[in-house]
């Protein structure tokens, strides 16, 4: 009897080594579905920025693929819809942070490498047997710092993240929840007892970042009169600025020029705080250098200034009358450290900031929108990255995820 001749079946073998993550590098590996990226034997197609070693976004940042196999026990299998592009992102790829994230290769790189991003909104894709706080189609955030969030998906314990209610919001405005609104929450609330019916006063530095936006706009809701100071801009583009803050809920905005001038204490902010009886008991500083000094300067006696970051790179210095005439106390505080440390909290802090962007409450912050889909190149992520040193934006930057 004649023999029939079989269709051929190519198969695609993989060759991996997988570890706890639940990663795994393919050879050949094909997605039949684009929209998940999902191959043949279940596993699910990612890709990740990441880096080998220190320095500038656009000498060490590369674009790298993998796999990530189906979540088993406590695992969750995470797609992230969107991921901001923070500085203490940037300064943890330069090697100048405080706290650098390990370099592994978990991902299977070639090199120990690690990925960038602290905060991010992740939808949950698949679960383990065993995990029972989320389902799939949730949305969660990172419970604790440096997650490593500039990836199309990951896979960790269900005790790493924090399950928000979606309902009513955007992914980037819960993907930037957990930072700088937290962090000007709590420099308003952990420093000093603010006085409504006293007329107390807080000034802040930088007044037109992230947290500066969210301090303005706290500020007005909990009563507290606000001075907010920015950089000089040109021409309208400084005026347009002034006004926009002002509209958020600043009391008074003025530019560090004006705050430098040696008539701005003495006369200008004795006439706003009703001739130096409404108090000036709280200063936020993310500048440092001069500005710094000049805004410790119209701190009332017994006040406090709390730093957050040092935009200038330059050091605070202090004249010894300020500590010894005024007793003014200098604080820090580093979200990162509060948010790992409180959990609980954070998650309460959360939900209430998500509750007031829900009643049109709080106002998001500029950002600008950079597209990640499956087919856009490496090159074009790390140089939007780069594109973060350079000069004055008109938003932060924050990854949104489409076909991935």
């Amino acid at each position: 009897m004649p023999s029939r001749k079989l269709p051929i079946v190519r198969a695609t073998r993989i060759i991996s080594t997988q570890g706890t993550s639940g990663c795994l590098q393919t050879s050949r590996s094909r997605p039949l579905d684009r929209r998940r990226q999902i191959s043949t034997y279940g596993y699910t197609q990612a890709k990740a920025l990441v880096y080998s070693k220190h320095g500038d976004p656009q000498d060490v940042l590369s674009l790298h693929t993998h796999s990530i196999s189906p979540p088993h026990s406590n695992l969750l299998t995470l797609r992230t819809l969107a991921c901001p592009l923070n500085p203490a992102d940037i300064n943890q790829i330069q090697g100048t942070y405080a706290s650098l994230p390990p370099f592994a290769q978990t991902l299977g790189t070639s090199s120990p490498s690690a990925v960038p991003g602290n905060e991010a909104c992740f939808e949950v894709l698949s679960t383990g047997s065993t995990a029972k706080s989320v389902q799939k189609g949730d949305w969660v955030i990172a419970r604790y710092t440096g997650l490593g969030t500039w990836r199309t998906y990951l896979q960790i314990p269900e005790d790493k993240v924090l399950k928000i209610d979606k309902e009513g919001l955007k992914p980037e405005q819960a993907a930037t929840v957990a930072v700088n609104p937290v962090t000007a929450w709590r420099m308003l609330r952990g420093f000093e007892n603010l006085d409504t019916e006293r007329g107390d006063w807080m000034v802040q530095n930088g007044a037109n970042s992230g947290v500066g936006r969210a301090a303005i706009q706290l500020a007005k809701k909990w009563g507290y009169k606000n001075l907010a100071v920015v950089r000089d801009r040109p021409g309208t583009e400084g005026e347009s600025l002034k006004q926009e803050l002002l509209d958020l809920g600043a009391t008074k905005v003025v530019t560090e020029e004006t705050l430098l001038s040696r008539a701005f204490a003495h006369e200008q902010m004795k006439e706003w705080t009703n001739g130096g009886r409404e108090k000036v008991r709280l200063g936020l500083n993310c500048v440092g250098g001069k500005p710094a000094t000049a805004m410790a300067k119209i701190l009332s006696p017994g006040g406090t200034m709390v730093t957050y970051g040092a935009m200038s790179k330059k050091p605070l210095e202090m004249p010894a009358g300020m500590l010894i005439f005024k007793d003014l106390s200098f604080r820090g505080f580093w979200v990162s450290r509060w948010s790992d440390a409180n959990p609980v909290e954070k998650k309460s802090v959360v939900d209430e900031l998500l509750d007031m962007m829900r009643r049109g409450e709080f106002r998001d912050a500029p950002v600008q929108r950079v597209p990640w889909e499956w087919e856009t190149k490496g090159e074009a992520l790390v140089a939007e990255v780069q594109g973060t040193l350079e000069g004055f934006r008109k938003g932060k930057g924050v990854f949104v995820f489409g076909e991935t």
